[in-house]
């Protein structure tokens, strides 16, 4: 008889446990043919904006992200990003209408390269005065001063 020492065993090669159904391994792959587990009928497969709000807003009343994670079947950071996403997008939403920001930005932008433009239109009237005296061989205007 022979004992064998319980560490003697190949540690990089654990003996894994036997299981008494087909299919029923701790993780790891489906033996081919073997139908996915289906989730249950209440938890739907795709979530719409709606039904995502709906688990966001009663995360915000204060239930347990575990116990919502659970109940979906969707992991804690999911949920958490789908909470920081609706926060996002409600701050977006009180800012104001962009169309309206985005319009008034344009209006400013406009009023202010009109008024350049008139600027540039009067020195290059000016500068076409002081040329066409200087082609005529009249002296340039003398300036007086301000005092």
């Amino acid at each position: 008889m022979t004992l064998e020492h319980p560490m003697s065993a190949d540690p990089l090669h654990p003996a894994k446990p036997s299981s008494s159904q087909p299919g029923t391994s701790e993780g790891g792959r489906r033996p081919t043919g073997e139908e996915p587990a289906a989730a249950p009928p209440d938890v739907p497969q795709r979530w719409s904006s709606r039904r995502k709000a709906e688990i966001v807003v009663r995360l915000l009343k204060g239930e347990s992200i575990g116990a919502l994670s659970r109940e979906t079947q969707q992991t804690a950071a999911k949920l958490a990003e789908w909470r920081d996403a609706f926060l996002a997008g409600a701050e977006a939403g009180l800012k104001g209408r962009p169309e309206q920001d985005e319009q008034e930005a344009f209006d400013e932008e406009r009023r202010r390269l009109q008024a350049k433009v008139g600027k540039q239109a009067m020195e290059i009237e000016l500068l076409y005065e002081h040329c066409h005296k200087l082609e005529a061989g009249l002296p340039p205007a003398q300036r007086r001063s301000k005092r």
